[in-house]
């Protein structure tokens, strides 16, 4: 068990944790949540001995083994293996020592305790670690220095893994990872046989990974059990809770003050009076409970939808040098309000793809037709080092309308969510949270017909990452998504098109089932709590089960786009019923209102034929779900 004592942690002359205490059960996989700057990465700095408390204790079992990825991302001429290997620093020394042993007590006890570690075993544990992080056997075998920062720090976090610490600290692991990459990850930490405290704003990881939710909030910690969808529910239960206690209160205080008001100074009250104000003194306020709500995230709405297709491609190749395509034989077409999220491993060849149809890749062959007037907005994840760190976000709008007064130029920065002095405020000092916001606004300024958003939701907490969900969801135009953000995929994207092969095409399943594709490639069988191998038959259920089982991934993708088709087909009958109650409509133009009771007729006659197929299908989804 850890134990947090009456702790108090000050940074820079802020306090951040005042008085807090709780206890962390033996083995149990820890969620830290709370708002961006409140304090969580502090407090792993206090746990790990890199911060000096202001008050209180930190207590642990003796000889703990904590671990947490490394800072900087390792480079260097050794291999992937190799530098995964070398974090058990014991197994390393001792084999180390055997060469060299001439004793053969001594190379005896060496053996043992080789035997004691399963020291002949890494080299498949690290190469299963490796593997579910994204690097395949050819991969592991190259330098660390041939990779990327992203991708070094992919080693760091399996190096991390592979020690297998008493007590595992990560915080937000899924930065540098894919949706594959996090999917992995995320049953690797549901199986971590010791203790895990992780900061994360991945919904998806924090529902699926940890047992137990640690809040951190005005500046005192609390520990719920379960995971977020359950912390969620129980925090608002106690807001709510709370809310009442104080209502309740304030109407006892009022009663008290009003009595004492009217019979203070009446001799036969006087001592009752005196007794509510000592009640009065005695009574606690309880304080006023702040709901978390993040900023809202507003994206600019084009003034006008395009007709659809608003993107066509006809056997059509893209790449960075000629001759050798990336991607090839792309056959796809965008329509105006298309919810597309784009799957597959990292170096497959999303971001090309989101490149081509932001026009900063021009197609090597094939056609490629765009609808005139297509106005693009096109976010990545790096982009946001292209803000200027000594300017104020008042001062980046003001680029994109030079010749505006300045009321509109601030009313612009307002509607991206720096209204007053936040306008003025430096880019330097914003949170990554609010670079990220300015970015997303500077990005949609003209109102785009299609939004490209790749990775939008690293550096946004989860009150953030909830607006913007809200704000994409409002937004009527097409929306083609790169996240490892499991939960923004589900309550965002239609549709699913897979990057894989050199190609992209449409994947027909949900994300249950890529999720199940994903974690039955990975290499390896995952060890349990007791050491022992999981079976394929155990993990996967027996080949008879799986025959039995009926594939819902394609009806659930149809009762979507069922659920989509009924909710356009309802607007549009709305539209034409605005239209049909103009004024006068049948006397100044006979011809359009004809026209428009003709549509209206049609759209009806859709909308039956769609809620019809809507119920069958949705019948048949559950009928299989049960099977």
């Amino acid at each position: 068990m850890i134990v947090l004592d009456d702790i108090s942690l000050r940074l820079a002359g802020r306090l951040l944790i005042d008085h807090a205490s709780v206890a962390i059960p033996e083995n149990a996989r820890v969620g830290v949540v709370g708002r961006n700057g409140s304090g969580k990465t502090t407090l792993f700095k206090a746990l790990v001995g890199e911060l000096e408390l202001e008050s209180g204790a930190i207590r642990m079992p003796n000889r703990t083994r904590i671990g947490r990825v490394a800072q900087e991302a390792p480079a260097g001429p050794d291999s992937l293996i190799e530098r995964v290997l070398a974090a058990d620093t014991e197994r390393a020394a001792l084999l180390t020592e055997r060469e060299a042993a001439a004793d053969p007590m001594r190379m005896g006890e060496i053996e043992m305790r080789l035997l004691d570690i399963d020291a002949y075993s890494a080299p498949a544990r690290a190469a299963t670690i490796l593997a579910g992080l994204g690097f395949d056997e050819s991969a592991q075998a190259r330098p660390c220095s041939e990779f990327s920062g992203g991708w070094r720090m992919r080693v760091a976090l399996a190096a991390l893994l592979f020690t297998e610490p008493d007590l595992l600290l990560l915080d937000e692991p899924t930065n540098y990872l894919d949706l594959e990459g996090t999917l992995w990850l995320q049953d690797y930490l549901a199986h971590y046989p010791r203790t895990v405290i992780l900061i994360s704003h991945d919904r998806d990881l924090l529902d699926t990974s940890v047992d137990h939710i640690l809040h951190l909030t005005g500046q005192k910690l609390t520990l719920y059990k379960g995971g977020f969808s359950s912390f969620d529910r129980q925090r608002r239960e106690r807001l709510l809770l709370d809310q009442k206690a104080r209502k309740k209160q304030e109407m006892q205080r009022a009663h008290m003050e009003s009595f004492v008001a009217r019979f203070r100074a009446k001799a036969t009250k006087a001592k009752q009076a005196q007794s509510r104000l000592k009640a009065l003194a005695r009574m606690e306020p309880l304080a006023a409970q702040v709901s978390e709500e993040g900023a809202s995230i507003s994206i600019r709405h084009p003034e006008r939808l395009l007709s659809p297709p608003i993107v066509v491609m006809d056997h059509v190749s893209v790449g960075y040098v000629p001759g050798k395509p990336i991607l090839r034989n792309l056959d796809l077409r965008i329509d105006e309000d298309d919810r597309i999220a784009l799957l597959g491993p990292n170096g497959n060849g999303k971001s090309t793809f989101a490149k081509l149809l932001a026009g900063r890749l021009k197609e090597e062959s094939g056609s490629l037709v765009r609808a005139d007037r297509l106005e693009v907005a096109y976010l990545a994840q790096h982009q946001i080092d292209e803000l200027v760190p000594g300017d104020s976000p008042a001062q980046h709008v003001r680029k994109l309308m030079p010749d505006a007064p300045e009321a509109r130029v601030r009313a612009r920065a307002a509607e991206m969510g720096f209204s007053g002095g936040a306008a003025d405020t430096k880019v330097a000092s914003l949170s990554g949270g609010e670079k990220a916001r300015l970015l997303l606004g500077l990005a949609t300024f003209n109102g785009p017909h299609l939004l490209i958003l790749d990775e939008p939701t690293n550096h946004l907490d989860i009150e953030a990452r909830a607006a913007l969900i809200e704000a994409l969801n409002d937004f009527p135009g097409a929306v083609i998504l790169v996240s490892h953000d499991r939960h923004l995929l589900e309550a965002c994207a239609e549709r699913l098109w897979r990057v894989a092969g050199g190609t992209v095409k449409a994947y027909e399943g949900d994300l249950d089932q890529y999720r199940t594709e994903v974690l039955s490639r990975s290499d390896g069988d995952r060890m349990t709590d007791s050491g022992r191998k999981d079976s394929a038959e155990t993990k996967k259920g027996t080949p008879a089960d799986q025959k039995r089982k009926t594939p819902t991934g394609p009806l659930k993708k149809r009762v979507r786009e069922l659920e989509a088709s009924v909710e356009k087909l309802e607007k549009e009958i709305a539209g034409i019923d605005a239209k049909l109650a103009e004024p006068d409509l049948h006397a100044r133009k006979p011809f359009d209102a004809a026209r428009f009771a003709k549509a209206r007729a049609e759209a009806v006659e859709k909308l039956a034929a769609a809620e019809e197929e809507w119920l069958a299908v949705s019948a048949e989804l559950e009928a299989a779900a049960g099977s």
